[in-house]
């Protein structure tokens, strides 16, 4: 039996103000790419698909090329392996040039070219995991959808100050905070919110206090602040000859 490591579980009225921070912040600091103007459903797939372990801001361009040349799943469906493969090239991990035009297969084969609506049903395509599916229901369909990532459970982990086990992304209690942060009207802006904020402010090296938000009720920083302040006391206890 796996132990459970999960400590300090967060109430909803928490996760609740922790969003409002995020949404407030968000208003003047969210990020622009092209994905984001859209509501089509095969495009923002597309997109989670490339933006997996990959920076978002290499992903623009390659969007971009990608759907002036193929706008929907049908034309995909149909592109020649080495063109999607001279397209993709800049964001490297080749094992996403056979997904995509997998993907766009299975969508015109099984779904008449329309992207699933549910998670069950998305996750049985090609390269579409948790996040992906979450993120396509989330974005295209502004469902009440969680997603998980590496930098949602670092941002979750400090601010709550949470404990999880190692597989922080599977983590029941990681995705139930997840599943009541996600609970609101503004589901899309909420979960692009915590991901430009962890990409923004709460990044996993030097995080940039200064412009952070959370910090009155983060115990990452509150920790951090009482350990600089029991440093300088022992530092004052030294005896100076």
């Amino acid at each position: 039996m796996t132990p459970d490591f999960f400590k300090n579980i967060p109430s909803e009225k928490e996760i609740y103000k922790f969003r409002n921070y995020i949404l407030k912040w968000f208003e003047k600091n969210k990020r622009d790419y092209p994905w984001r103007e859209t509501d089509d459903p095969f495009r923002l797939l597309i997109a989670e698909i490339m933006l997996r372990r990959t920076n978002a801001d290499q992903v623009k361009n390659v969007y971009i090329e990608l759907f002036n040349k193929y706008p929907d799943s049908y034309s995909i469906s149909k592109a020649d392996k080495k063109d999607i493969e001279k397209i993709l090239y800049p964001l490297g991990l080749r094992w996403r040039v056979p997904s995509i035009i997998s993907v766009a297969q299975q969508i015109q084969e099984k779904f008449y070219g329309k992207v699933p609506h549910t998670r069950n049903e998305l996750i049985e395509l090609p390269g579409v995991g948790d996040y992906v599916a979450g993120a396509v229901l989330s974005m295209a369909f502004n469902e009440k959808e969680w997603i998980v990532d590496s930098n949602i459970v670092r941002l979750f982990k400090r601010y709550f100050g949470v404990e999880t086990s190692k597989e922080g992304r599977r983590d029941k209690h990681i995705i139930n905070i997840a599943k009541v942060y996600s609970s609101s009207k503004k589901s899309r802006d909420a979960n692009l919110a915590i991901l430009d904020f962890a990409a923004i402010v709460c990044t996993p090296k030097n995080p940039d206090h200064k412009c952070c938000i959370l910090k009155k009720n983060c115990s990452y920083f509150t920790s951090r602040l009482n350990e600089k302040i029991m440093n300088l006391k022992k530092i004052e206890k030294i005896p100076h000859g």
